[in-house]
């Protein structure tokens, strides 16, 4: 059965409404949100009918699509998925996809020795391991790290296009500190991806650098409040001194050397934790690398991470940082001892 692009549009947002258990969805709500979806992506402003919404959910319902959704009704009124995890965009391929998807990978994989289409080659590999673990019932035999508990990946697509449509958005967004989501106005720059968590880099209405987790926010939102354009930093270059996500505006580049120990630095050297990564000295104690890098969480807990294998030489005082968090370490294992 074939879908229309308006069709498709109405899908994604009702899957994306129902994914968002923080909320309760009425038909109206689903209306409303099909409606300004399509008013975003196609610039329809009619809207859509309550029929038409209806007969969507009827389809998602049935295997016309091959979506067989899960959606139930409680309280006569609300939607939702009776499965929580349940999404249109993991549903099985179908074999037409599979086989459209092997030609795609075939043409792929005709570029995958030139140097300018390299990084090509894992996204063919991915895309190979899909189809043939679609064709295997389930078999692949290679894995990529995933984490099937990360949250807030469907903000990722509304979010893409929020930063090249240049569109405020009004987040509603829950730190672990909060017991309530607030709402925060800000202007989307970058998409950032860390250790399988995704981050969005954006400013405030004070042009005051933020970043937040996508695991955090609850809800996104446009307004009608005027686009600030990015002149505060180069989205291409701004993370090249960075191991994580975690940095301002005013962060200033250190140069962090350390010394692994001989079992510990040849895991190092293939597998460079940053790519200013050098090697100063090579002998039977080990090897003492160099890093050019800003000061941040995500790098106290790379170098700590590596426990008693590494030591950090110089600056003083980020040695000085790791050993104060050391000695926290030890006194919080002591105490239970005690008990």
């Amino acid at each position: 059965m074939p879908i229309n692009k308006s069709a498709l549009i109405r899908y994604k947002t009702i899957d994306r409404c129902l994914q968002n258990r923080f909320r309760q969805w009425t038909l109206e709500d689903l209306i409303e949100a099909c409606s300004e979806a399509l008013y975003e992506y196609e610039g329809i402003h009619d809207g859509v009918s309550r029929r038409t919404i209806q007969l969507d959910i009827q389809n998602m319902r049935s295997d016309k699509l091959g979506y067989n959704a899960p959606i139930v009704v409680t309280d006569k009124k609300y939607y939702s998925y009776e499965d929580p995890k349940y999404s249109i965009t993991s549903n099985p391929l179908s074999q037409q996809d599979l086989g459209t998807l092997a030609e795609v990978a075939d043409v792929l994989r005709q570029f995958k020795g030139f140097a300018y289409f390299g990084e090509l080659s894992e996204m063919v590999n991915r895309l190979e391991a899909k189809i043939y673990k679609q064709q295997h019932k389930g078999r692949s035999f290679i894995h990529f790290e995933q984490n099937e508990l990360v949250r807030g990946l469907e903000h990722i697509d509304p979010l893409h296009k929020a930063i090249l449509a240049k569109k405020t958005l009004r987040i509603f967004y829950q730190s672990f500190k909060s017991a309530q989501p607030s709402p925060v106005t800000v202007f989307p720059y970058l998409l950032k991806e860390f250790r399988n968590r995704w981050f969005l880099i954006c400013a405030k209405e004070s042009m005051q650098l933020q970043t937040l987790a996508l695991d955090r926010i609850q809800q996104i939102e446009q307004t009608t409040i005027r686009y600030q354009k990015n002149t505060l930093f180069d989205p291409e270059t701004f993370y090249d001194d960075t191991i994580g996500v975690t940095k301002s505006l005013n962060m200033q580049t250190i140069r962090l050397i350390f010394q692994a120990d001989a079992a510990t630095a040849p895991y190092i050297l293939t597998k460079p934790l940053h790519r200013s990564q050098q090697v100063l000295k090579t002998d039977e104690a080990g090897t003492i690398f160099q890093l050019d890098v800003v000061w941040n969480f995500e790098l106290e807990r790379e170098i700590i991470g590596f426990g008693e294998t590494v030591k950090v030489l110089a600056p003083r005082m980020f040695r000085n940082k790791l050993q104060r968090r050391i000695m926290a370490m030890s006194e919080l294992y002591s105490e239970a001892e005690k008990k």
